[in-house]
């Protein structure tokens, strides 16, 4: 995510090595406004942005620091609107979901209902995709796996599958409902008509558009037909972990003066981010994004289990069943890549982490099936593993004796580094270790 846009700013403020150089500047702006182009920045955007750069960066005097400040506040003016979620006043808040087929609309219903749900929400998905014949049973799967309620009706046009839940949405006291609509290889008649169907029968609260980050400039003017035909509150910027440019982010509030709401960063249910302006340049900039990681994290660490758990690790006293239950908190924060881009001065480590994947790691896996074997005081004392409880564990679990030995060692050395995380500056600690592992590799 703003792989290439980042790397660009850094070597274009660089470009600046003294101060007052006016030709140093005029080469840095013309370079500035290529890399925008490159990016899929809409051409009055980018010559927008490189206007202010120039004017704000003579103001107050030309040199590497003044561009940059230029640079990021310029950045953040072309952001506008309201982001993240608003709620009705009364509840339920109504959301429509909106897009082209193929653009994540489903899936992004989902993270939006996780992300609320996270956040104490009630919530109900409502599968009115009845056009594409797996709609209706992916938003069901998906459903499923974030533990949330669906409304589904058979044989049942869109328009009263969307009034039925309401009125189910009101008896139940549900705090948002999602309503997941159908969509089109392309815009026409008959998807607009069912639209405005849906949305004349019900008071809807917001109208997400869901944009392909990958499909440049064209998803921008469908969003644009989708405004003129029905209004749209918000968009949502899809599979925007897969579009290294990411100049789509920089035009499309200024090209159809509609708020980017949220951004899906990654393929787990859990990788959606509110779109805040001053956060989303902190990561343009390359200053990471503390405060969403933050987020992210209280989001669902219980707080008095997290002092539990912080207690626990510096007696050393860190267990099997403590570790799986972390893995399942950390499934809930997204994928690695995401929340690695996050962290100031370690973007570039995103790419590198990009396939790791709890579910399927092969390490992850062996250490589940090893514990799966283990009885409860083997869990919650990994210390009294003697060489015959190990081999009643391997053939349990279809490991060698070798395997459970390996991911024994895997498991200590987390404790350790836990333990180290949890003393004064041992996060500070951990980072200069990452960055130098990561700056070995490099030479």
């Amino acid at each position: 995510m703003f792989d290439t846009l980042t790397n660009s700013f850094k070597n274009i403020v660089n470009k600046i090595r003294f101060l007052d150089d006016e030709k140093a500047l005029a080469r840095s702006l013309d370079e500035l406004k290529k890399t925008l182009l490159k990016n899929d920045v809409y051409h009055k955007v980018a010559k927008e942005i490189v206007s202010q750069v120039e004017s704000e960066c003579k103001k107050n005097g030309i040199g590497k620091d003044s561009f940059s400040n230029a640079l990021a506040f310029s950045l953040q003016s072309v952001f506008s609107g309201n982001y993240g979620f608003s709620y009705a006043q009364k509840p339920p808040t109504v959301v429509l979901m909106v897009g082209l087929q193929g653009s994540g609309k489903t899936t992004s219903s989902a993270k939006l209902a996780n992300y609320l749900k996270l956040r104490g929400k009630k919530v109900l998905l409502v599968a009115c995709d009845l056009q594409r014949l797996a709609a209706v049973e992916q938003l069901k799967q998906l459903a499923t796996e974030i533990e949330v309620d669906i409304f589904t009706q058979e044989d049942a046009s869109p328009v009263n599958v969307a009034r039925e839940s309401i009125k189910y949405a009101k008896d139940s006291t549900y705090d948002v409902v999602i309503i997941d609509t159908a969509g089109r290889l392309s815009i026409n008649a008959e998807l607009m008509n069912e639209l405005k169907e849906i949305k004349n029968s019900i008071k809807v609260d917001e109208i997400f558009y869901v944009l392909d980050s990958l499909s440049g400039q064209d998803a921008v003017r469908s969003a644009d037909n989708f405004n003129q035909e029905i209004g749209l509150s918000g968009i949502i910027l899809s599979k925007f972990d897969s579009d290294a440019k990411g100049g789509i982010a920089l035009s499309v509030t200024k090209q159809i003066n509609i708020p980017i709401r949220f951004i899906g960063s990654g393929e787990k249910i859990a990788d959606l981010d509110i779109f805040m302006p001053d956060r989303i340049v902190g990561r343009l900039m390359g200053a990471g994004d503390v405060a969403g990681f933050i987020e992210k994290t209280t989001a669902v660490v219980d707080e008095k289990e997290a002092k539990r758990l912080t207690k626990k690790i510096r007696k050393g006293e860190f267990t099997f069943t403590d570790f799986l239950s972390q893995l399942e908190s950390i499934k809930k924060m997204g994928s690695m890549k995401s929340l690695i881009s996050m962290m100031p001065g370690l973007g570039a480590m995103g790419d590198a982490l990009k396939n790791v994947d709890i579910d399927n790691s092969v390490e992850i896996k062996n250490i589940k099936a090893m514990v799966s074997s283990m009885t409860q005081k083997e869990r919650d004392n990994p210390s009294i593993l003697n060489g015959s409880r190990k081999k009643r564990i391997a053939k349990g679990c279809g490991l060698d004796v070798s395997d459970i030995n390996r991911s024994l060692k895997q498991f200590e050395t987390a404790a350790k580094m836990a333990k180290q995380m949890s003393s004064p500056n041992g996060v500070k600690n951990i980072m200069n270790m990452i960055k130098g592992a990561n700056l070995n590799k490099m030479r």
